[in-house]
């Protein structure tokens, strides 16, 4: 793959692999599992390729999945941490609605922020933003 140019798009890049890398729910928890600890490498050994580790894997997910928020785009993430960077711990009123508009994206909300609850907003944005 070429390496981008800009600096902010190659961040972006590793920011998004590392969000499109999270368990979509318990099966993955449990083949990550199985691979990091050497498990899956024997089943496949003993059964080959075809154990039902994936179809178990895709059944647990569906069964058992977990909360996944949509992914930033380029521009939110680059909006977001320029925000964060600038140090600032306050919005104004345009900030307020376009990092409204983000929450609800990202997070599938319909939620109407107003300055008192803006700090609750944020919390859940810049803990998204340091997971990854």
């Amino acid at each position: 793959m070429k390496e981008p140019k800009d600096k902010r798009t190659r961040e972006y890049k590793e920011w998004k692999a590392n969000f499109d890398n999270q368990s979509k729910g318990l099966g993955d928890t449990v083949a990550k599992i199985t691979e990091a600890t050497g498990i899956k490498k024997a089943v496949k050994a003993v059964f080959g390729d075809d154990c039902g580790c994936d179809e178990r894997k895709e059944r647990w997910n569906k069964d058992f999945s977990y909360k996944v928020h949509n992914c930033p785009t380029e521009e939110e993430f680059n909006y977001i941490k320029d925000w964060i960077d600038s140090g600032r711990n306050r919005l104004n009123n345009l900030q307020l609605i376009k990092m409204n508009k983000i929450y609800n994206r990202v997070f599938n909300q319909k939620f109407k922020c107003q300055k008192c609850s803006a700090n609750i907003m944020m919390k859940k944005i810049i803990r998204l933003f340091n997971k990854y």
